[in-house]
C-alpha cells in the first residue's frame, strides 16, 4: 500500500509564492511600524531643536530686508532727443495709432537680447530655497510614514468600542493635512520664479518705467519672508505632529481595551 503524502505537499507553486509574499509584506509592516516609532520618539525632538537652531541663523533672523535686493542687470537707455532740428525748429511729434488689443499687449521695447547678458536669479535667495527644500522634503516623508503607521494599527470593522479608532481617524486626518500643506509650499516656491520671471520680461520691455523695477524689490522682500515663514510652519507641524501622538500614543497603538479582562 503506498503511504499518502503529507499535506503540506500539495500546495502549488502559486501558493508556496502567496505565503512568501505575505511574510514579506509582514516584515516590511513590521519594520515600518519599528521606524515610525524611533521617529516619532528621537527623530521629531531632534528635528524640532534642529529647526529652532535654524531660525536664528543669520540666514533666517535677518530683519533687514534690503540685503536680499539684487541689481537687475538691465541698465535704462539714455534718451533720445529729436525735439529740434539743426534749423532750431520744432519738429512735430508723430502720433501713434491707438493699439487695438488690451493695455498688457501694448508695444514696448523689442528685446531681442540684452546687452549686459542674462539677468540672474535672485542669490540669497537661491540659497535660502536650498535650505528650506530638503526640509520640506523630509516632511512629507515623515509625515506619510506616520500615516502608513497609524494606517496599519486601525482593527477590523466591529461594533462598539470605537472611541480609540475615532481618535486614529482624528490623528490621520491631521498628518494628511500637513502632508498637504507640505506639498503646497513647493508650488509656493515655484509660483515666486515665475512670477519674478514675468516682472522681469517687463523691466527689459520697459526699462525707464521705475515702478517694474520696485515691483522686484518688493516681490524678493515678500518671498524671504514667506521663506522664512514656510521654515516656522515646517518647525510647528513637526511640535504639533509630535504633541498629538504622544497625548494619544496609547489609543493609538491600542484603539480596543478588553474590559472583560478586568471583570474576571
Amino acid at each position: 500500500m503506498i503511504p499518502s503524502r503529507p499535506r503540506i505537499l500539495s500546495l502549488t507553486a502559486n501558493q508556496y509564492v502567496s505565503i512568501a509574499t505575505i511574510n514579506r509584506v509582514q516584515e516590511y509592516k513590521d519594520s515600518l511600524k519599528t521606524k515610525a516609532e524611533q521617529l516619532l520618539l528621537k527623530g521629531f525632538p531632534e528635528k524640532i531643536v534642529k529647526l529652532n537652531e535654524l531660525l536664528e541663523s543669520p540666514n533666517f533672523c535677518n530683519r533687514n530686508l534690503t540685503e536680499v535686493h539684487q541689481e537687475l542687470n538691465v541698465p535704462i537707455p539714455d534718451p533720445i532727443a529729436i525735439n529740434h532740428s539743426e534749423d532750431g525748429h520744432r519738429h512735430k511729434r508723430i502720433k501713434l495709432e491707438p493699439v487695438e488689443n488690451s493695455a498688457d499687449d501694448a508695444s514696448g521695447t523689442e528685446v531681442l537680447a540684452l546687452p549686459t547678458g542674462p539677468i540672474p536669479c535672485n542669490k540669497p535667495l537661491c540659497d535660502i530655497v536650498r535650505i528650506v527644500k530638503p526640509y520640506i522634503i523630509q516632511l512629507l516623508e515623515d509625515s506619510n510614514l506616520l500615516k502608513m503607521w497609524i494606517s496599519f494599527m486601525i482593527p477590523k470593522i466591529e461594533d462598539g468600542n470605537n472611541f480609540g479608532v475615532s481618535i486614529q481617524e482624528d490623528t490621520l486626518a491631521e498628518i494628511q493635512s500637513v502632508e498637504s500643506e507640505a506639498a503646497a509650499f513647493f508650488d509656493q516656491i515655484s509660483r515666486y520664479f515665475v512670477s519674478r520671471g514675468k516682472i522681469l520680461s517687463k523691466v527689459a520691455k520697459y526699462p525707464h518705467i521705475l515702478d517694474y523695477r520696485r515691483a522686484v524689490q518688493e516681490m524678493d522682500e515678500k518671498e524671504y519672508t514667506s521663506l522664512w515663514l514656510v521654515m516656522s510652519e515646517v518647525r510647528n507641524r513637526y511640535c504639533s505632529l509630535h504633541d498629538l501622538v504622544i497625548k494619544n500614543l496609547e489609543k493609538i497603538k491600542r484603539p480596543r481595551s478588553s474590559n472583560a479582562e478586568s471583570l474576571y
